[in-house]
């Protein structure tokens, strides 16, 4: 009832709503500053990370295949990934303009290095080129990643979300690589989201959502799992109704469908006639995993590269875990990894984001947790204990859940969640440009990965480069031993070595150089030659330079 001693007004007059929607993006301006300060920042560190690091292990594979497939329209090598993410790559590679060998036979290890080596092309730009288009993928994943977190949590938590990610160490070394990681990683991410806004609008989000799977099953086979956990999400929006079974399988239909129409167009881009001859041998999967691969349907090259990874989760793989070498896989690897590789402030608000998501967002929790646990769940259970490369989706979907924590409106919450994303930049800045063997403070930081990881969690080969400048400027005429892992051709950079494996020890006398990945687990004469030597030098925190 109107107090009567109240002076009388009258009623407001709605703004329109051009002058609404005027205001609401004069409150965003500050948001949409931050997001591109983060986003250049990211971009200059990956772009600058790209420009000194030499071909890591599977660079070359994949920069080979996706020459190939632009080029010559063949399905042949490389057919344990799907086409797409090479095809991505593969638009640098066109771009850079290289001499391509049209009627190379060799295989796909021979196949990258002959293009980057062999065939006069210039390695340093043709890698970069290759390069940018992970690059930019990695950027606009950071868009999904602030969209996500706002839609759930409000502005703030969409910033904070994107700093974490923008910073991460990971992120950022893979992100600059030409490897299907982030790519892959990033498409579940933009698929799980677009799952969450179909709860509304399921036309179009729902198709749209399968598009992004199918990239994302068209990148890497890793991500299968997924498939159960966001069909069943994309089901739900349409379940509404009296025909609720009805519809809910329709959603997933649709969803599936453009998936699986994603993966065949990949495949039909690189050669329309399908045809298939694989460069190597491709093992037969008996029982349910034989089973699960006939039903797959997608092309054969497909499934003959799911039954080509089998294979390779059958041979017998070297693991390398806080100084301890051994043979096989350990379930707790990749979480003890990623307790060494990922930023202290970081690991705190994941925890605290998945508390939050679980306790005040139970709606939205199997939207941001689901598939990474699925996914996390099936990577422990591989053999190849060889990086948190193969986790790198963690960091996308936990940013998410961390800018979540944002939800308490407490000051002293706010305060610590700005704290801790403080402390995540400075640990990001300070392993620059040096992000592959970042490691966390509590572990020794990026100059002591080595005495607990081993492989793309330190040394992936990427600073032969560097490598070669040192021994310029410091090591000038000096006899070099080398034992490199990695992908690059030392001669190219100027490095005139040789392998002290192939002589005997009292001969090796000078420059002992070793890939730290190597001296992990360096048995036999190798081991010999590092016991009677001293470390001089260290190149990137991923190669030691021994004197003899």
């Amino acid at each position: 009832m109107r107090d009567p001693l109240a002076p009388a007004v009258s009623r407001p007059v709605p703004l329109p709503a051009a002058t609404g929607a005027a205001r609401r993006s004069g409150r965003r301006w500050p948001v949409r500053l931050l997001a591109a300060a983060l986003l250049a920042q990211m971009a200059f560190a990956m772009v600058t990370t790209a420009l000194r690091q030499t071909p890591t292990i599977d660079e070359p594979v994949y920069v080979g295949a996706a020459a190939e497939y632009v080029y010559a329209h063949r399905l042949r090598h490389n057919p344990e990934h799907p086409p797409l993410g090479k095809l991505l790559i593969g638009a640098g590679v066109v771009l850079a303009d290289p001499h391509v060998d049209r009627d190379f036979t060799g295989d796909q290890g021979r196949l990258g290095r002959h293009l980057l080596y062999e065939s006069g092309n210039d390695p340093w730009r043709l890698m970069l080129w290759a390069r940018l288009p992970v690059i930019a993928l990695t950027l606009l994943f950071g868009l999904v990643v602030l969209a996500f977190a706002r839609e759930l949590a409000g502005d703030l938590a969409g910033s904070a979300a994107l700093a974490l990610y923008c910073f991460s160490p990971d992120v950022i070394a893979h992100g600059s690589l030409a490897t299907l990681d982030v790519p892959a990683a990033g498409f579940v991410l933009t698929s799980a989201w677009l799952v969450w806004r179909a709860r509304r609008r399921p036309l179009p989000y729902v198709p749209l959502a399968g598009l992004a799977l199918g990239a994302a099953l068209a990148t890497r086979m890793s991500t299968l799992p997924a498939v159960p956990v966001l069909a069943a999400l994309a089901a739900l929006p349409v379940a509404a109704g009296s025909r609720r079974g009805v519809r809910a399988l329709t959603g997933a239909g649709v969803f599936v469908l453009a998936a699986v129409a994603v993966v065949w167009a990949s495949y039909l881009a690189v050669d329309p006639r399908l045809r298939w001859a694989p460069e190597q041998h491709v093992p037969v999967v008996h029982g349910l995993r034989g089973l699960l691969v006939r039903l797959l349907p997608f092309p054969e090259a497909y499934r003959d590269g799911v039954r080509l990874q089998f294979g390779l989760e059958n041979r017998p793989w070297q693991g390398f875990l806080f100084g301890r070498v051994y043979d096989g896989s350990l379930w707790y690897y990749l979480p003890a990894a990623l307790l060494v590789k990922t930023p202290l402030g970081t690991a705190v608000l994941w925890a605290g984001g998945v508390v939050a998501v679980a306790r005040r967002l139970r709606s939205a929790a199997p939207y941001v947790l689901a598939a990474p646990a699925v996914l996390l769940a099936a990577a422990v259970q591989g053999q190849r204990d060889l990086g948190v490369r193969y986790v790198v989706f963690l960091p996308l979907f936990l940013a998410v859940a961390a800018g979540c924590v944002l939800l308490s409106r407490r000051r002293w919450v706010t305060a610590a969640a700005a704290v801790l994303v403080a402390c995540t930049a400075v640990s990001s800045a300070r392993t620059y440009p040096c992000y592959l063997p970042y490691a966390n403070e509590a572990f020794g930081g990026p100059g002591r990965t080595r005495e607990w990881l081993h492989d793309s969690n330190v040394d992936w080969g990427q600073d032969l480069g560097r490598l070669a400048e040192r021994l310029r400027e410091r090591y000038a005429g000096q006899r070099v031993w080398l034992v490199y892992k990695g992908a690059g051709v030392p001669e190219f950079y100027g490095i005139k070595s040789a392998d002290p494996r192939r002589v005997p020890v009292a001969e090796v006398r000078g420059l002992l150089v070793v890939s730290d990945s190597a001296a992990a687990k360096a048995t036999g004469r190798l081991a010999e030659l590092l016991g009677g030597s001293r470390p001089v030098d260290r190149v990137g925190h991923a190669i030691t330079i021994y004197r003899r």
